[in-house]
């Protein structure tokens, strides 16, 4: 089975099995399989945040397509189950007509519903797991499911027990969000600037989930066949979280100061696009069939025909060209798949020092 076709990328070789579970029981005979045979496996969602490796993956993809989406009362809250299968911009554009709160700012992410509490997804001021109920898992050490509350999923910026520690136990089935009727989340300066010129000062849910696919399109993070810019994983680096010496650092070099984000914490957030930037790397810049978005500079695309050897080769030559001018080390947001022994995938995975 060709992976390419399943990836936002378009990039990889094929899988020597392939397998769509539709249920958590499909799940669970796969894995038995794969334990009975001694045969690898990986789990694959929508493929917006893979990077499959040229020579394929030698074991079983099983590619998660468990459907459904339910909702309970409870109080003044709605408790939505979605299945992992589901199209995570179809479930935002769902509940945002349905006037619920806490997720129209996620709208526009590719892939589906189960990848989202794997990478704590979050945008223009919100992070998924904020809504997060519990997650349905299949434990692959106890062979059983599992419901894990919130606070048992080891979030935190763009991370989860699920892609940390535990990255090959557990098999996202499906999650339930908390959600309520409510005001949107407004106040990103991204968000708050497009309705500002917009002339519009008391916002709905539908109208800031336009205003955030807007501002994706216009940066290339929407999916759409006919933009090459969207031919990418999205962000390629996530925003490294630096302390106020290393900000000081950072702006003296370059002779300005970087627009941070306070965390939790102490510590700041700098973008990595401005990073990116300052250090050489513009919008629009080719490297053979790879290059760099027209559109953000985070967005590394696949400019037609490109291998995933290519887009480690950029990918690398970027992360050192800002390590080399500000001594920043960027993380990637991808993970890669197929990959044994790659120089550029030990580099862009590898911490500071």
């Amino acid at each position: 089975m060709a992976l390419a076709s399943l990836g936002t990328l378009g990039v990889g070789g094929a899988a020597r099995w392939f397998v769509r579970a539709e249920s958590a029981e499909d799940v669970a005979a796969a894995r038995r399989w794969c334990d009975e045979q001694g045969i690898p496996w990986f789990v694959l969602g929508g493929g917006s945040n893979v990077v499959i490796a040229d020579r394929g993956f030698d074991g079983l993809v099983l590619q998660i397509g468990i459907s459904g989406v339910s909702t309970a009362p409870d109080g003044e809250d709605s408790l939505i189950t979605a299945g992992a299968g589901e199209s995570w911009d179809g479930l935002v554009e769902t509940l945002v007509a349905r006037g619920l709160a806490g997720l129209e700012c996620l709208s526009g992410i590719p892939g589906t519903v189960g990848g989202t509490p794997i990478q704590n997804v979050g945008a223009y001021g919100q992070e998924v797991s904020s809504t997060i109920e519990h997650v349905t898992v299949y434990d692959c050490v106890e062979h059983t499911l599992r419901s894990l509350r919130s606070g048992e999923c080891g979030f935190a910026y763009r991370m989860s027990r699920f892609k940390a520690a535990d990255c090959d136990r557990f098999v996202v089935c499906d999650v339930t969000f908390r959600l309520r009727p409510g005001p949107p989340t407004a106040a990103y300066a991204d968000v708050a600037g497009y309705l500002k010129r917009a002339d519009i000062s008391n916002p709905t849910l539908a109208i800031v989930r336009d205003a955030v696919l807007s501002i994706r399109r216009s940066k290339g993070m929407v999916v759409d066949p006919r933009d090459p810019d969207s031919r990418s994983v999205g962000s390629f680096f996530m925003n490294p979280v630096v302390t106020e010496r290393d900000v000081e650092s950072v702006a003296s070099i370059a002779g300005e100061r970087p627009s941070c984000f306070a965390v939790d914490d102490g510590r700041v957030k700098i973008p990595a696009a401005w990073l990116i930037e300052r250090s050489g790397f513009r919008k629009g810049h080719v490297d053979g069939a790879v290059g760099i978005s027209t559109k953000h500079p985070l967005a590394l695309v696949n400019l037609g025909g490109a291998t995933a050897a290519d887009v480690l080769r950029l990918a690398s030559e970027v992360k050192r060209g800002v390590a080399d001018r500000f001594g920043v080390w960027l993380r990637p947001e991808p993970i890669f798949v197929g990959f044994d022994v790659d120089p550029d995938v030990e580099f862009l995975t590898k911490a500071q020092g």
